[in-house]
């Protein structure tokens, strides 16, 4: 075999290949006239319900001013767009200390921002909680670049959301101390939470807050889906959790505020993840934002992106509307797919009103119409059967499911799409 040529740590990721067929997916994707026979995609989160409005705004509103064909004010983002995502994140997250622009810092994606955090508050080998499941993409953007390994928490019977489950983050914290002799440095939460569609409780976030302060770990509360909540008109159980913003507790006796920052973007509650523009908030910490302004030119947003987020962000009018109706469009969207997976036996956990998401078990019901089957790893017969029937999930291995089998449906694509995928689901599991 040929020497390689690349780094040691570029090498590793060509060993360790991949297996999430993701890309492969979204270069043939499903078009009713031009590729009938692609596959429809349900299994990544985009949110396609508003894009009319919002293409009728940008084609309106977008005229670049010459500036924004500079570097303009640097790498961490215009001073207009830390101005427009203060005063706009001030008037939803409702922060009990104001939101100021030199809080700001932006990013060409939530997934830059990420990878920040990680690599500022985490030396290689040292450790960052994520409780399971969790959103699949975490562990490259944690640990691709950074070498900070991710300490998955397990829940067993637990609520991952619960009181209950703080007590299993330290356990796992204090176990991966043990074996390694690393240190944790942070926690990373989705919240509202990727994959279950759910809000976290003040006084979990507030226990997970006092075990950060215990540790003196960084406490890293990832709300990109802060504003695309909705009433469940469905499911009733657990009930459901109105979301509130980790800036919006006082951490007074809590946690030392240099520990507690807050990640937003324009790709989820805005459905354009194209827009690339993530946001780091950290209202106390003035050696991270100092830390940052090297890196930053690497997760440059773009002028137009900048100058397009702005205009977005400043005209409340527009975005009042926007989230309104796009939040009764959600509820819409979950109610049908709630229903029509309960028509075909499907389990899903309940309880949603966040996100973009149903986390289902498909391998059970799967095992229930062919009890012949004795497959070890239902989840990757069940994927393969899926991609048979041209339609991609996001698989619960991939995002660390404690259990066998669970998938996660995307429902924000359009009745007639999200119509079609269930439909293929059916027939992948009768096949």
């Amino acid at each position: 075999m040929a020497q390689s040529v690349l780094s040691r740590r570029a090498q590793d990721v060509v060993d360790a290949g991949s297996d999430n067929p993701m890309w492969d997916v979204m270069k043939d994707a499903w078009d009713a006239s031009t590729n009938p026979n692609g596959y429809v995609n349900v299994g990544v989160a985009e949110n396609t319900l508003m894009h009319d409005e919002l293409l009728k705004f940008i084609n309106k509103k977008l005229e670049l001013p010459a500036k924004y064909l500079t570097y303009n004010d640097g790498g961490s983002g215009s001073s207009r767009l830390k101005a427009a995502i203060a005063a706009f994140l001030d008037r939803h997250l409702k922060p009990v200390k104001p939101l100021e622009p030199s809080h700001v810092i932006a990013t060409n994606g939530v997934s830059s921002a990420v990878e920040h955090v990680a690599w500022s508050f985490a030396d290689p080998g040292e450790g960052i909680l994520l409780g399971r499941p969790y959103y699949g993409m975490f562990i490259p953007d944690i640990s691709l670049r950074s070498r900070s390994p991710v300490v998955p928490v397990s829940f067993g019977e637990h609520d991952p959301l619960s009181i209950e489950s703080v007590d299993k983050y330290e356990e796992a914290l204090l176990e991966f101390h043990r074996t390694t002799g690393k240190k944790v440095k942070a926690l990373m939460l989705a919240h509202p939470h990727n994959p279950l569609g759910r809000c976290y409780p003040k006084e979990v976030l507030v226990k997970l807050m006092r075990l950060c302060q215990k540790y003196q770990i960084h406490f890293v509360s990832d709300e990109i889906y802060a504003l695309s909540v909705f009433e469940n008109t469905v499911d009733k159980y657990p009930p459901p959790v109105k979301f509130e913003s980790a800036l919006s507790i006082d951490l007074t006796g809590i946690i030392d505020p240099r520990l507690v920052h807050v990640l937003w973007g324009m790709s989820k509650d805005f459905g354009a993840n194209g827009i690339r523009l993530g946001v780091i908030i950290s209202q106390a910490n003035r050696d991270f934002h100092m830390a940052m302004t090297g890196p930053s030119l690497y997760s440059f947003a773009s002028g137009i992106t900048d100058h397009l987020t702005s205009l977005l962000l400043e005209d409340f009018d527009f975005t009042d509307r926007y989230i309104q109706q796009n939040q009764k469009l959600l509820s819409e969207s979950y109610a049908y797919t709630a229903n029509y997976l309960k028509d075909h036996g499907i389990e899903y956990a309940t309880g949603c009103n966040a996100a973009f998401f149903v986390w289902m078990n498909l391998g059970k019901r799967y095992r229930e119409l062919h009890p012949e089957t004795e497959c070890e790893n239902v989840g990757e017969q069940v994927m393969q059967h899926l991609l048979q029937k041209k339609v991609f999930l996001a698989s619960g291995f991939l995002f660390g499911s404690e259990k066998d089998g669970w998938f996660r449906l995307v429902f924000t694509q359009g009745h007639e799409f999200l119509t079609l995928a269930l439909e293929r689901i059916v027939a992948a599991l009768e096949g």
